[in-house]
């Protein structure tokens, strides 16, 4: 009967191990769940209810998390206003996809806002912030491009440090891509500086804002996504903005990317409408 009872130990054995290594994967899994629901939480609770706007300024933002679930964590948009009436609007992405990325992009913009509400040249606003990131010893670091708007003159400054340029268009056909002049990511170099450019918006149009989980993917790369994006801006200029943040985000579905997706919109009238 001996050599019967070895087999059978054994097969009780393996069923004991396959057992014990089915109750560990499924507790990393909830594990896995549990952080992804937490960086969830963390992200729609720290990204703006609503956005400002003025007389001759519409304003929306959309917000996609990662396809699959586990790229959950840096995307953000924000708006806000400043002091003397005038608007600020951000958009950024954090290095990694998880409650730590999740975390220090609300410390982020968080810092931003604190920042901008006391310094009026947004260069000057992401040189501080900079500086700020750096003095709390993270090692993540950000990317983002800060608008601000100024209701009186018409004037759109931006800044921009180390990220996905904007896309712009007006009514009458004019499109482009706005590569215009940045810095380093936030958080990575002591003094690090970042180039200001000016426009007056005398024209009707509509300028976006996107991560780069909008137009980069396994299917195209991202110099392909934000032509695309700005056909799709330059065809739908002046609109509803909650429209056409809702068709530039269909961009962001055609890429196949498995990262999260931001995308704010301004919609602005001509001069002479206000």
């Amino acid at each position: 009967m001996s050599p019967r009872r070895a087999p059978r130990a054994a097969s009780a054995d393996l069923l004991s191990t396959l057992g014990r290594l089915a109750d560990q994967a499924r507790r990393g899994v909830e594990l896995q769940q549990a952080r992804v629901d937490l960086a969830e939480a963390l992200q729609s609770e720290m990204l703006p209810a609503s956005l400002p706007a003025l007389p001759g300024l519409r304003t929306a933002a959309r917000y996609s998390p990662a396809r699959h679930g586990l790229d959950i964590g840096g995307d953000w948009y924000d708006g806000f206003k400043l002091p003397e009436g005038a608007l600020a609007f951000c958009i950024g992405d954090v290095q990694g996809h998880d409650v730590e990325a999740a975390a220090f992009m609300g410390q982020v913009r968080i810092c931003l806002r604190a920042v901008a509400g006391v310094v009026v040249d947004p260069g000057e606003v992401l040189s501080r912030a900079n500086e700020v990131l750096l003095s709390m010893d993270r090692e993540l670091f950000a990317t983002c491009t800060l608008l601000r708007f100024d209701p009186e003159t018409r004037e759109l400054e931006t800044a921009r440090a180390g990220h996905v340029p904007s896309v712009w268009a007006t009514v009458d056909g004019e499109y482009g891509i706005a590569e215009d002049d940045g810095g380093l990511p936030l958080n990575l170099m002591p003094g690090a500086g970042y180039a200001v450019t000016r426009r007056r918006l005398t024209k009707a149009g509509s300028i976006v804002l996107l991560t780069d989980g909008v137009v980069e993917g396994p299917k195209f790369p991202i110099e392909v996504g934000l032509e695309r994006v700005a056909r799709v801006v330059r065809d739908a200029a002046g609109t509803d903005p909650g429209e056409l943040a809702a068709e530039v985000m269909k961009v962001a579905d055609s890429t196949g990317h498995a990262d999260d997706a931001a995308v704010l919109v301004l919609s602005h009238d001509d001069v002479g409408s206000r």
